[in-house]
């Protein structure tokens, strides 16, 4: 006798052949529901049938930063702050998209920071200090991703570097194809994309526009055609800048246009039928608290006890094929094995 779920349209299985990794940079359980007022009962948080929490800190800090904390949800090991996919010791440690490319899925990610800040960069690159952006910058256009989409081109050019080499050149060579706006992104049909939408720091929501939703849309799309399956990661960067700048009017703004792609990726996934998605975060930044607030109109009053991370936990969300081994209470380090497994990776 077996049993199946049945979910909006789709069946689930017992194995994703995808899998959705959503991380919202700083967000804890106070932004959480600041997106739940403001979207007056029409949050995507709510859908979620698994929740749970993530202990984040670090190697060597109750309070983590996004360097170790995406490290530790990568690649399923704790590391020193600052550091990025390098243990303690020194060891190259092995990323989700890299375990996913040695399967040969497609990999990617959409960010609304620099493509070479720390979140993104745990995905694919392996140095002691997430600043050092030349190294960061050539490792990403050395990689095997097949899509990654977000600012900071600027630390891609040759003019701009102090190793005087082009990360640049070196993406086009590797044959992708870089575009710069969401038209040229919409038209390409590349089999390897890099998008770039800023300079440096992409602008504030909703100045920036949909730099998040559309080319997350695109990669969806774009690494589907792979048959084996595919791996993303989409962050919801700038909600942790709102943390920082204790501005609840820009953590808001940014904790809504996430949980609005949290909506279109379960949207796709409850049609799929065949995609795990995850959503977390790094950790909370801004010890935000809500003392007051209104349902009815969607607005909180704010106040924040510091313009830096904390060490509370976190957060965890989870739908689709084995949804269900990301509930209780976990380390961050939990993750990757427990994707290992789901996916019969570990050999």
């Amino acid at each position: 006798m077996f049993f199946v779920a049945i979910v909006g349209i789709a069946t689930l299985q017992a194995q994703p052949k995808n899998i959705i990794f959503m991380v919202g940079d700083g967000m804890g359980v106070a932004q959480v529901y600041t997106s739940i007022v403001a979207m007056q009962g029409k949050s995507n948080f709510e859908r979620f049938p698994y929740t749970g929490f993530s202990k984040t800190y670090s190697y060597n800090d109750f309070t983590t930063d996004s360097g170790a904390g995406g490290t530790a949800l990568f690649t399923g090991e704790k590391v020193n702050n600052k550091a990025i996919a390098l243990s303690p010791d020194g060891r190259k440690l092995e990323t989700l998209l890299e375990k996913a490319q040695k399967e040969g899925l497609s990999t990617g990610f959409v960010v609304s920071t620099v493509v070479c800040c720390a979140t993104p960069s745990a995905t694919y690159a392996h140095v002691y200090n997430r600043k050092e952006f030349d190294s960061i910058t050539l490792q990403l256009s050395q990689s095997d991703i097949d899509f990654f989409s977000g600012g900071g081109a600027g630390y891609f050019e040759k003019a701009n570097r102090k190793d005087s080499l082009s990360a640049m050149d070196t993406l086009r060579k590797r044959g992708f194809d870089v575009v710069y706006t969401l038209d040229e992104l919409e038209a390409s049909n590349a089999e390897k994309i890099a998008a770039f939408f800023a300079p440096y720091y992409p602008a504030k929501y909703p100045e920036r526009g949909d730099l998040l939703m559309e080319p997350s849309k695109k990669a969806i799309k774009h690494l589907s055609k792979n048959d084996k399956g595919f791996v993303l990661m989409i962050e919801g960067s700038q909600i942790d800048y709102g943390g920082h700048d204790t501005n609840i009017t820009v953590l808001r703004n940014e904790v809504v246009e996430f949980d609005k792609v949290i909506g279109m990726v379960l949207d796709f996934a409850m049609k799929d039928g065949e995609t795990l998605v995850i959503v977390t975060a790094d950790h909370e930044t801004g010890g935000l608290t809500l003392p007051h607030g209104n349902m009815e109109e969607g607005m909180v009053s704010a106040k924040f006890t510091t313009t830096n991370h904390t060490g509370v936990m976190v957060p965890v969300f989870a739908y689709g094929p084995g949804a269900e081994n990301f509930v209780g209470i976990m380390q961050n380090t939990d993750f990757l094995p427990k994707i290992s497994k789901i996916m019969n990776w570990e050999k």
